[in-house]
């Protein structure tokens, strides 16, 4: 099985896990193609924060549901702020963000719920897309891992609350680490490595210049998973760098920060 493809449907590209996907669950990491974004134009941005025209981003919004074929007024986004906190999605939460910012869930980095037909969505433009779905009680998680959410070891935060809110066992949770920025492009510095105690393995000296390092993310955050008790056979990875293919995703580092953001949407179908 391949961890990762990429597909199209009334014209919509974007690529899935066949992982999550065989297990019944929605996912999609949304490419940029054929949209109607003026921000870059022609573009699928789907984010409603990066100053694009709101009617627009609706719009794509509206072409990215369809081609999924989920409720567009049902989406459940959050204002990602590089934190670590995970927020529930009950009833009351869901369709926040959907069609306003006004009211989408706060200062928060990663949603999981157990309702069923509700989308989640969070954008992305070079960090890491970590989606979660279990395949014993049909709940979902979906964070947002740049480096600080990574360090902050989002992800195992984000298994930890499908425990306890949503009764899950890291055991039939199916892991998907997304599009995003890989340790070929990814430069950091002494900063961020002092930050990610017991994991520097994951970053690689930069030849001839002190104090520089490619970090692998997708391994970084593999680790996580797996020390949250997430089981490696359920861990897949795309391999695919936003930066190296920008011309499918967005890439905050390759476009130097003037471009949109690709949706990340996970769904539960059924009742």
């Amino acid at each position: 099985m391949q961890d990762f493809i990429i597909t199209q449907k009334q014209n919509i590209w974007f690529g899935s896990f066949p992982l999550l996907s065989e297990a019944g669950f929605v996912n999609a990491c949304s490419c940029r193609l054929h949209g109607e974004s003026d921000l870059v134009p022609g573009t699928l941005n789907l984010a409603l924060h990066v100053g694009d025209d709101p009617a627009k981003v609706l719009r794509n919004r509206n072409l990215f549901a369809a081609a999924l074929d989920v409720d567009t007024n049902k989406f459940t986004t959050c204002q990602q702020v590089h934190g670590d906190k995970v927020a529930v999605v009950d009833a009351a939460l869901a369709g926040a963000g959907a069609l306003s910012l006004a009211d989408t869930v706060t200062g928060t980095d990663a949603l999981v719920t157990a309702l069923p037909n509700v989308p989640l969505l969070l954008f992305y433009a070079d960090c890491v897309p970590i989606l979660l779905a279990d395949k014993r009680t049909g709940a979902i998680g979906l964070a947002h891992a740049g480096w600080r959410g990574t360090v902050a070891g989002i992800a195992a935060k984000t298994v930890q609350a499908m425990q306890e809110a949503l009764g899950s066992r890291p055991q039939d949770i199916l892991a998907a680490i997304g599009p995003s920025i890989g340790a070929c492009c990814y430069e950091v510095d002494d900063f961020v490595r002092g930050r990610a105690q017991g994991y520097e393995r994951f970053f690689a000296a930069v030849p001839d210049k002190p104090g520089h390092y490619m970090l692998d993310l997708w391994e970084y955050n593999r680790a996580v998973l797996l020390e949250a008790g997430v089981l490696p056979q359920h861990i897949a990875v795309s391999q695919v760098c936003t930066e190296h293919n920008s011309q499918l995703f967005c890439s905050y580092r390759a476009e130097q920060g003037h471009t949109g953001r690709m949706g990340v949407c996970l769904c539960r179908t059924g009742k």
